[in-house]
């Protein structure tokens, strides 16, 4: 039978496991970053230099793990022998804290790309009988992520209203991914205090923060390859003062700039953490 609880996710920043961040990550110093997030796909039955690589990160570091290829809003039935895979990858690494996105990424085959759900009635329960099979399945709660688009599928209501029935539907948890949340509002025409302010926060269990590029006025791409813009920062800001400071992991996937730099953002999440917690503080002791 599904836990009903949630996942104990490591605290304070962390840095996705990149394989280009391979080197750097083993010889960081203590203390740099929380916890590494891993994509299981990318690691599940990998062995010699890079299996030895992971192996050796998980002893030092909590990990969590952020799936890409799980198709939870696909028409195509859920893949349950890769389930099991990622369900076996997570006991052996005592891997606490799995998410996929809220999206659909494949048909016959992999489409290599995370496609936006039409927001009606239909696909909130479609997915969400998805998720409830898929954490019977893993035997853990599942976090589904907030992602980005640029074309809307067919829409009887708004992300927000969708994001929440699924939630609620589902019983799961939501991985808030705040770059993507201020992408959609710039694409699409929302403000993204109110988003924010209108996410069930007890179903937030942890962040996304990112880089993106700006192509237009009113066309934003979320290229996680880019440092995070300080309207991106503030909208952190916010979601830590409605959420409580959950584990946030700093995105980056390509145009690595020195490590050094890394951990100036990873220090910058620490900061905003560190505000969030004093004003709580306060306002107990007000």
């Amino acid at each position: 039978m599904r836990t009903t609880l949630s996942p104990s996710m490591p605290a304070g920043a962390g840095l996705g496991l990149r394989r280009a961040l391979l080197n750097m990550l083993r010889d960081a110093p203590s203390g740099d970053f929380d916890f590494l997030e891993v994509a299981p796909e990318n690691w599940i039955g990998i062995g010699g230099a890079h299996g030895d690589a992971l192996q050796s990160l998980a002893e030092r570091y909590p990990l969590s793990c952020h799936g890409l290829s799980l198709s939870l809003g696909g028409s195509a039935a859920l893949d349950t022998d890769f389930l099991q895979q990622i369900r076996g990858f997570l006991d052996r690494f005592n891997v606490p804290f799995y998410s996929e996105h809220l999206s659909y990424c494949s048909d016959d085959g992999h489409l290599y790309d995370l496609l936006p759900l039409p927001f009606t009635e239909e696909a909130v329960f479609h997915v969400a009988a998805r998720i409830r099979c898929a954490q019977d399945i893993l035997g853990r709660r599942l976090a589904v992520e907030n992602v980005s688009y640029y074309a809307a599928a067919h829409q009887d209501m708004d992300e927000l209203a969708f994001t929440n029935a699924v939630l609620r539907e589902a019983d799961c948890d939501l991985l808030l991914d705040v770059n993507n949340v201020y992408v959609n509002s710039v694409n699409h025409g929302f403000d993204p205090k109110a988003f924010l302010a209108g996410v069930e926060p007890g179903r937030v269990i942890a962040m996304h923060v990112a880089g993106h590029y700006d192509e237009a006025d009113d066309l934003i791409i979320d290229s996680h390859g880019a440092a995070v813009k300080p309207v991106v920062w503030s909208l952190l800001a916010q979601a830590y003062g409605l959420f409580g400071t959950k584990p946030t992991l700093l995105e980056r996937d390509f145009n690595f700039p020195p490590y050094a730099a890394l951990v100036a953002e990873l220090d910058t999440i620490r900061r905003l953490q560190g505000e969030a917690n004093a004003l709580v503080r306060e306002a107990h002791n007000g």
